[in-house]
Protein backbone atom coordinates (compact mmCIF):
# COMPACT_ATOMS: atom_id res chain seq x y z
CA UNK A 1 0.00 0.00 0.00
CA UNK A 2 2.84 2.37 0.89
CA UNK A 3 4.50 1.67 -2.47
CA UNK A 4 1.30 2.51 -4.34
CA UNK A 5 0.89 5.78 -2.41
CA UNK A 6 4.54 6.65 -3.09
CA UNK A 7 4.08 6.02 -6.81
CA UNK A 8 0.95 8.22 -6.92
CA UNK A 9 2.73 10.99 -5.03
CA UNK A 10 5.70 10.77 -7.42
CA UNK A 11 3.48 11.02 -10.47
CA UNK A 12 1.56 13.96 -9.03
CA UNK A 13 4.77 15.74 -8.10
CA UNK A 14 6.22 15.25 -11.60
CA UNK A 15 2.99 16.51 -13.16
CA UNK A 16 3.00 19.53 -10.87
CA UNK A 17 6.59 20.35 -11.78
CA UNK A 18 5.89 20.29 -15.51
CA UNK A 19 2.37 21.63 -15.91
CA UNK A 20 1.15 23.49 -12.80
CA UNK A 21 2.15 27.14 -12.23
CA UNK A 22 4.74 27.94 -9.59
CA UNK A 23 3.54 29.88 -6.54
CA UNK A 24 6.04 32.50 -5.33
CA UNK A 25 5.72 34.34 -1.99
CA UNK A 26 6.85 37.96 -2.10
CA UNK A 27 8.47 39.93 0.75
CA UNK A 28 5.18 41.69 1.55
CA UNK A 29 3.41 38.37 2.09
CA UNK A 30 1.54 38.33 -1.24
CA UNK A 31 1.77 35.35 -3.56
CA UNK A 32 2.00 35.29 -7.35
CA UNK A 33 1.55 32.41 -9.74
CA UNK A 34 4.34 32.19 -12.32
CA UNK A 35 3.90 29.97 -15.33
CA UNK A 36 6.41 27.12 -15.32
CA UNK A 37 8.84 26.61 -18.15
CA UNK A 38 7.70 24.43 -21.04
CA UNK A 39 11.28 23.36 -21.75
CA UNK A 40 10.98 19.89 -20.09
CA UNK A 41 7.80 19.12 -22.04
CA UNK A 42 9.39 20.31 -25.31
CA UNK A 43 12.48 18.16 -24.69
CA UNK A 44 10.31 15.10 -24.01
CA UNK A 45 8.21 15.64 -27.14
CA UNK A 46 11.32 16.24 -29.26
CA UNK A 47 12.96 13.06 -27.95
CA UNK A 48 9.77 11.13 -28.66
CA UNK A 49 9.61 12.52 -32.21
CA UNK A 50 13.26 11.58 -32.84
CA UNK A 51 12.69 8.07 -31.50
CA UNK A 52 9.58 7.55 -33.66
CA UNK A 53 11.48 8.85 -36.71
CA UNK A 54 14.34 6.42 -36.07
CA UNK A 55 11.88 3.54 -35.76
CA UNK A 56 9.93 4.53 -38.89
CA UNK A 57 13.01 4.97 -41.09
CA UNK A 58 14.95 1.99 -39.75
CA UNK A 59 17.97 4.19 -39.10
CA UNK A 60 20.95 2.31 -37.68
CA UNK A 61 24.22 3.99 -36.78
CA UNK A 62 25.96 0.62 -36.92
CA UNK A 63 25.22 0.38 -40.65
CA UNK A 64 26.89 3.75 -41.26
CA UNK A 65 29.94 2.63 -39.30
CA UNK A 66 30.17 -0.66 -41.23
CA UNK A 67 29.73 1.04 -44.62
CA UNK A 68 32.02 3.95 -43.83
CA UNK A 69 35.03 2.34 -45.52
CA UNK A 70 33.05 1.86 -48.74
CA UNK A 71 32.02 5.51 -48.65
CA UNK A 72 35.66 6.53 -48.27
CA UNK A 73 36.66 4.35 -51.26
CA UNK A 74 33.90 5.91 -53.36
CA UNK A 75 34.95 9.44 -52.41
CA UNK A 76 38.58 8.63 -53.25
CA UNK A 77 37.55 7.69 -56.80
CA UNK A 78 35.33 10.76 -57.19
CA UNK A 79 38.11 13.04 -55.92
CA UNK A 80 40.44 11.64 -58.61
CA UNK A 81 38.61 12.97 -61.69
CA UNK A 82 39.31 11.61 -65.14
CA UNK A 83 40.46 14.73 -66.99
CA UNK A 84 40.19 13.01 -70.36
CA UNK A 85 36.40 12.90 -69.87
CA UNK A 86 36.10 16.70 -69.72
CA UNK A 87 35.37 17.22 -73.48
CA UNK A 88 32.25 15.06 -73.05
CA UNK A 89 31.09 17.24 -70.15
CA UNK A 90 31.15 20.55 -72.05
CA UNK A 91 28.03 20.02 -74.16
CA UNK A 92 25.65 18.89 -71.36
CA UNK A 93 27.13 21.56 -69.07
CA UNK A 94 26.34 24.27 -71.63
CA UNK A 95 22.83 22.81 -71.99
CA UNK A 96 22.40 23.03 -68.23
CA UNK A 97 23.44 26.69 -68.20
CA UNK A 98 21.16 27.49 -71.15
CA UNK A 99 18.21 25.81 -69.45
CA UNK A 100 18.84 27.75 -66.26
CA UNK A 101 19.18 31.13 -67.94
CA UNK A 102 16.17 30.80 -70.23
CA UNK A 103 13.96 29.17 -67.61
CA UNK A 104 14.86 31.85 -65.05
CA UNK A 105 14.15 34.71 -67.47
CA UNK A 106 10.77 33.28 -68.51
CA UNK A 107 9.74 32.54 -64.93
CA UNK A 108 10.80 35.95 -63.62
CA UNK A 109 9.02 37.84 -66.41
CA UNK A 110 5.78 35.94 -65.80
CA UNK A 111 6.11 36.35 -62.03
CA UNK A 112 6.05 40.16 -62.08
CA UNK A 113 2.40 40.73 -63.15
CA UNK A 114 1.17 37.82 -61.03
CA UNK A 115 3.00 39.20 -57.98
CA UNK A 116 1.31 42.57 -58.51
CA UNK A 117 -2.13 40.92 -58.77
CA UNK A 118 -1.37 38.91 -55.61
CA UNK A 119 -0.54 42.01 -53.54
CA UNK A 120 -3.44 43.06 -51.34
CA UNK A 121 -2.25 46.67 -51.15
CA UNK A 122 -2.34 47.02 -54.96
CA UNK A 123 -5.18 44.69 -55.95
CA UNK A 124 -8.24 45.37 -53.79
CA UNK A 125 -10.21 42.40 -55.18
CA UNK A 126 -10.11 39.77 -52.44
CA UNK A 127 -11.29 36.84 -54.67
CA UNK A 128 -8.65 37.67 -57.30
CA UNK A 129 -5.88 37.96 -54.70
CA UNK A 130 -6.94 34.68 -53.09
CA UNK A 131 -7.00 32.91 -56.47
CA UNK A 132 -3.47 33.95 -57.45
CA UNK A 133 -2.08 33.17 -54.01
CA UNK A 134 -3.66 29.72 -54.12
CA UNK A 135 -2.15 29.18 -57.58
CA UNK A 136 1.31 30.15 -56.33
CA UNK A 137 0.97 27.92 -53.26
CA UNK A 138 -0.02 25.01 -55.50
CA UNK A 139 2.98 25.49 -57.77
CA UNK A 140 5.41 25.74 -54.85
CA UNK A 141 4.21 22.43 -53.40
CA UNK A 142 5.45 20.57 -56.50
CA UNK A 143 9.16 19.62 -56.49
CA UNK A 144 11.19 20.57 -59.54
CA UNK A 145 11.76 16.91 -60.45
CA UNK A 146 8.01 16.22 -60.49
CA UNK A 147 7.40 19.27 -62.67
CA UNK A 148 10.19 18.16 -65.02
CA UNK A 149 8.75 14.63 -65.19
CA UNK A 150 5.32 15.94 -66.15
CA UNK A 151 6.85 18.31 -68.72
CA UNK A 152 8.89 15.42 -70.18
CA UNK A 153 5.70 13.40 -70.60
CA UNK A 154 3.94 16.33 -72.29
CA UNK A 155 6.72 17.89 -74.39
CA UNK A 156 8.88 14.74 -74.86
CA UNK A 157 12.43 14.29 -73.57
CA UNK A 158 15.08 16.97 -73.90
CA UNK A 159 16.19 20.38 -72.71
CA UNK A 160 12.90 22.01 -73.72
CA UNK A 161 11.09 20.10 -70.99
CA UNK A 162 13.77 21.08 -68.49
CA UNK A 163 13.49 24.74 -69.45
CA UNK A 164 9.71 24.72 -68.95
CA UNK A 165 10.10 22.99 -65.58
CA UNK A 166 12.64 25.57 -64.41
CA UNK A 167 10.40 28.41 -65.63
CA UNK A 168 7.41 27.07 -63.66
CA UNK A 169 9.51 26.59 -60.53
CA UNK A 170 11.03 30.09 -60.83
CA UNK A 171 7.62 31.62 -61.46
CA UNK A 172 6.23 30.21 -58.20
CA UNK A 173 9.20 31.22 -56.05
CA UNK A 174 9.81 34.73 -57.43
CA UNK A 175 6.11 35.66 -57.50
CA UNK A 176 5.71 34.56 -53.87
CA UNK A 177 8.74 36.49 -52.61
CA UNK A 178 7.93 39.53 -54.75
CA UNK A 179 4.32 40.03 -53.68
CA UNK A 180 5.44 39.83 -50.04
CA UNK A 181 8.00 42.55 -50.78
CA UNK A 182 5.38 44.68 -52.57
CA UNK A 183 3.14 44.56 -49.51
CA UNK A 184 5.88 46.14 -47.39
CA UNK A 185 6.60 49.18 -49.61
CA UNK A 186 5.58 52.75 -48.80
CA UNK A 187 2.16 53.31 -50.40
CA UNK A 188 2.20 57.09 -49.89
CA UNK A 189 3.61 57.96 -53.35
CA UNK A 190 1.22 55.46 -54.99
CA UNK A 191 -1.82 57.03 -53.34
CA UNK A 192 -0.58 60.50 -54.19
CA UNK A 193 -0.26 59.57 -57.87
CA UNK A 194 -3.79 58.18 -57.87
CA UNK A 195 -5.06 61.36 -56.21
CA UNK A 196 -3.49 63.39 -59.03
CA UNK A 197 -5.51 61.40 -61.58
CA UNK A 198 -3.08 58.66 -62.63
CA UNK A 199 -4.47 55.18 -63.21
CA UNK A 200 -3.20 52.18 -61.22
CA UNK A 201 -0.61 51.19 -63.82
CA UNK A 202 0.87 54.68 -64.07
CA UNK A 203 0.88 55.09 -60.30
CA UNK A 204 2.49 51.69 -59.77
CA UNK A 205 5.11 52.24 -62.45
CA UNK A 206 6.13 55.65 -61.12
CA UNK A 207 5.80 55.12 -57.36
CA UNK A 208 6.28 51.40 -56.67
CA UNK A 209 8.60 50.02 -59.35
CA UNK A 210 11.64 52.06 -58.14
CA UNK A 211 11.08 50.59 -54.66
CA UNK A 212 10.72 46.94 -55.69
CA UNK A 213 13.11 46.78 -58.65
CA UNK A 214 16.29 46.03 -56.60
CA UNK A 215 14.41 43.39 -54.60
CA UNK A 216 12.96 41.87 -57.77
CA UNK A 217 16.38 41.59 -59.41
CA UNK A 218 17.87 40.13 -56.21
CA UNK A 219 15.15 37.46 -56.07
CA UNK A 220 15.74 36.66 -59.74
CA UNK A 221 19.47 36.19 -59.20
CA UNK A 222 18.82 34.00 -56.17
CA UNK A 223 16.52 31.75 -58.21
CA UNK A 224 19.09 31.59 -61.00
CA UNK A 225 21.62 30.23 -58.50
CA UNK A 226 19.14 27.58 -57.35
CA UNK A 227 18.21 26.67 -60.92
CA UNK A 228 21.82 25.95 -61.87
CA UNK A 229 21.94 23.32 -59.13
CA UNK A 230 18.45 21.98 -59.83
CA UNK A 231 18.91 21.72 -63.60
CA UNK A 232 21.93 19.46 -63.08
CA UNK A 233 19.67 16.63 -61.87
CA UNK A 234 16.72 17.14 -64.20
CA UNK A 235 18.29 14.68 -66.62
CA UNK A 236 17.24 11.87 -64.28
CA UNK A 237 13.69 12.29 -65.60
CA UNK A 238 14.73 12.94 -69.20
CA UNK A 239 14.84 16.74 -69.08
CA UNK A 240 18.36 17.05 -70.50
CA UNK A 241 21.48 18.66 -69.09
CA UNK A 242 24.17 17.20 -66.86
CA UNK A 243 21.72 14.90 -65.11
CA UNK A 244 21.83 12.43 -68.00
CA UNK A 245 25.63 12.28 -67.88
CA UNK A 246 25.63 11.89 -64.08
CA UNK A 247 23.09 9.08 -64.30
CA UNK A 248 25.12 7.31 -66.99
CA UNK A 249 28.39 7.51 -65.05
CA UNK A 250 26.74 6.17 -61.90
CA UNK A 251 25.13 3.35 -63.89
CA UNK A 252 28.51 2.36 -65.35
CA UNK A 253 30.22 2.71 -61.95
CA UNK A 254 32.62 5.13 -63.63
CA UNK A 255 33.28 7.22 -60.54
CA UNK A 256 36.40 8.91 -61.89
CA UNK A 257 34.41 10.37 -64.78
CA UNK A 258 31.63 11.22 -62.34
CA UNK A 259 34.20 13.20 -60.37
CA UNK A 260 35.03 15.17 -63.51
CA UNK A 261 31.34 15.98 -64.04
CA UNK A 262 30.85 17.07 -60.44
CA UNK A 263 34.03 19.14 -60.47
CA UNK A 264 32.89 20.99 -63.60
CA UNK A 265 29.50 21.63 -62.06
CA UNK A 266 31.12 22.83 -58.83
CA UNK A 267 33.32 25.35 -60.67
CA UNK A 268 30.35 26.72 -62.62
CA UNK A 269 28.15 27.01 -59.53
CA UNK A 270 30.86 28.77 -57.51
CA UNK A 271 31.55 31.22 -60.36
CA UNK A 272 27.85 32.04 -60.70
CA UNK A 273 27.50 32.45 -56.93
CA UNK A 274 30.33 34.99 -56.83
CA UNK A 275 28.93 36.82 -59.85
CA UNK A 276 25.42 36.94 -58.36
CA UNK A 277 26.75 38.15 -55.02
CA UNK A 278 28.64 40.93 -56.81
CA UNK A 279 25.50 42.01 -58.67
CA UNK A 280 23.36 41.92 -55.52
CA UNK A 281 25.85 44.20 -53.75
CA UNK A 282 25.62 46.62 -56.65
CA UNK A 283 21.82 46.57 -56.42
CA UNK A 284 21.69 47.11 -52.66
Amino acid sequence: MDNENTAVLYKETLYDKIFKPQIITLANGHTVRRRRSRAPLIVILLALAVWLSLEATGFEMSVIIRKFSKMVDLLEKILQPDWSFFPKVISPLVDTIKMSILGTVIGCVLALPVAILSSSNINRSFPLVSFFRFLLALIRTLPTLIIALVCALIFSLGTFSGTIAIAIFTFGIVAKMLFESIETIDMGPFEAMEALGADKFQAFWSACVPQILPVYLSHSLYCFEMNIRASAILGYVGAGGLGITINERIGWRDYNSLGMVLLSLFVVVVAIDFFSEYLRKKLS
